[in-house]
Order: structure tokens, then C-alpha cells, then sequence
């Protein structure tokens, strides 16, 4: 199944050694050229969650699977993973060129909320192909980042965390805009927000022992004391999806997830899902993707 690799696991696995930092900072960070631990004896790369953030430039032809989907990447491509959604990536030759940083969540404690931009959202994109003058400028940033890393200077996270923001801010202007938003939208995407972050917090199944506690909308608009009414009002006006639906949607991508990457029965799956009986579950899969759990298995 889709294991949870800590930030300790990533430092043993790349390099065989944890730096004594770790136990002792509050917030971690620190970034990489792929050369650094690619080549003919680099490991492949898991299908998992991790527990820290990445965003990583990749440079040269790659298969990209996150959640559900496989995206094929033919040159250049940037990657923000977040331990909400489990990823791994297939290379065609056995360098890997470009670069990526880890952090912590804790690293950008009070320092703005990293989940208001869509690429770190669970129904954002998470993967951008991109041009060859925005890889010269982001490859830039990133070796910034290596020189602020290296100094004495006594504000350089601060500096360090405005460069991550500078790259999600180049990102997030390749996407289409909206605009000026009204106050009562922002209200609205400050409900919706919370429901999407709620709804993730019951993700990842882990154990065949582990069940959803919330399934409904009323069971979400209980949680987030507000009306259902109003929460399937706030979700529409943002995502254009009623409560139900993208309840509905996540649920079933943790639904492939499991049947892919687990040897757990279907029963045992719908179990987790918060369904009562597998067949409930059957008829739920069927619907959301014209198939049965057991044809998309063997599949």
C-alpha cells in the first residue's frame, strides 16, 4: 500500500545518515541537486505519502504517479508533493537532473498558510510542464537557496521561506485567475478550506482496521458547526461541486489507491470507507467509475 516516508526515512534512504539537526529544530529545511544521489545505483522511488513538503524541478523525460493519475512529463516539469497526497515517479535514464527542497510543516509555522495556493490542495495540480525561461528562472532560485543555506546571515529561513514563495508565486501566474474576489467569496473559501482540510485529515488508510469517522456532508457541517445548507453553498461558489460530490470523489480515490496498492479484500476496503456492506461499496465504486473494485484491480 501507500506507506508514510518520514523526513528521516528520506535522509536514511538517499544518504544513509540523519543530520543531528533534525531532533533539534522546531522547522526543517534543506535542498538538493539530483546528481547529489541519482545515478547507477539511485533507488527507485516509492509509490507513498511523506510527511514533509517537496517541490522538486525535474529536468528530462519522467512518468509522474500521484493519487490516481500517471502524468508523463516529455521535458521539464516542476512537482509540489505534500503529505496529503501519496506520488511516485519513473525516470528514463538512470540521471535525474534539477533540484528540490524539503521542509517541514513546522518551517513555515506563523509564516503564512502554504495551503491557500492551489498546488498544495488536494483538488489542485499538483505538476506544471514548463517553458525553457521559467526553468532558467526557478533553476535560480534554487541555487539562491544553496548560497543563503550555506551563509551566516541570522535572517536567512526568512529568506529561505520568500524564495519558496517566489516560486509558488511564478507557478500560481501560469494558472488563470478569477480576479479581485468579493468578501462573502472569501468567506466561503475560508469554509471550504476548512472542510478540504478536514476531509484530509482522515487520510491515509493505513490499517485494514482503520474507518472513515466522517461519510456525510452533515456529518462535515457537524464538525464545522455551520449548516449544511451553507456549507454545500460555500463549496459550489468555489470548487462549482456540491459537498456530496467531493466527498464522493475523494473517497473513491482512496478507493483505487487501496485496490492497487494493497492486498486487502474488497470487504476490507469498504470497511475503512465507511461502508456497512460491500456490496453498498460495489455500487458506490460502479457509479463513480463505471466498473467494479474488483475488474479495476486486475486491470
Amino acid at each position: 500500500m501507500a506507506k508514510t516516508i518520514t523526513i528521516e526515512n528520506f535522509y536514511q534512504g538517499k544518504f544513509d545518515w540523519v543530520p543531528d539537526s533534525l531532533k533539534k529544530e522546531i522547522g526543517h529545511f534543506n535542498v538538493f541537486r539530483f546528481e547529489d544521489f541519482t545515478g547507477k545505483n539511485a533507488k527507485s522511488i516509492p509509490f507513498s505519502r511523506r510527511d514533509y513538503y517537496k517541490i522538486s524541478l525535474l529536468l528530462g523525460k519522467i512518468d509522474i504517479h500521484y493519487a490516481d493519475k500517471t502524468i508523463q512529463i516529455a521535458k521539464q516539469a516542476i512537482l509540489f508533493s505534500n503529505p496529503q497526497i501519496p506520488y511516485s515517479w519513473e525516470r528514463e535514464r538512470e540521471e535525474q537532473h534539477g533540484y528540490c527542497c524539503v521542509f517541514t510543516p513546522a518551517f513555515f509555522h506563523h509564516f503564512g498558510t502554504l495551503n491557500d495556493y492551489s498546488v498544495f490542495q488536494p483538488t489542485g495540480s499538483p505538476i506544471f510542464e514548463l517553458p525553457d525561461e521559467v526553468i532558467a528562472k526557478i533553476s535560480g532560485l534554487y541555487e539562491r537557496m544553496f548560497e543563503e543555506l550555506k551563509s551566516d546571515y541570522v535572517h536567512k529561513y526568512d529568506a529561505l521561506r520568500n524564495l519558496i514563495f517566489e516560486i509558488l508565486h511564478i507557478t500560481a501566474k501560469m494558472q488563470p485567475t478569477a480576479g479581485i474576489p468579493h468578501p462573502e467569496k472569501n468567506a466561503a473559501r475560508r469554509i471550504s478550506v476548512l472542510f478540504l482540510e478536514l476531509l484530509e485529515r482522515q487520510f491515509p488508510i493505513e490499517d485494514h482496521r482503520q474507518r472513515l469517522s466522517l461519510r456525510s456532508a452533515a456529518d462535515y457541517a457537524d464538525r464545522l458547526s455551520v449548516h449544511v445548507n451553507h456549507l454545500n453553498k460555500a463549496l459550489k461558489e468555489t470548487s462549482g461541486k456540491t459537498t456530496t460530490h467531493i466527498i464522493a470523489g475523494r473517497v473513491a480515490q482512496e478507493a483505487k489507491i487501496l485496490l492497487k496498492n494493497t492486498d486487502w479484500n474488497v470487504a476490507e476496503i469498504a470497511y475503512c470507507l465507511g461502508f456497512d456492506e460491500p456490496t453498498h461499496f460495489n455500487n458506490f465504486f460502479r457509479k463513480q467509475l463505471n466498473t467494479s473494485p474488483t475488474k479495476f484491480r486486475n486491470d
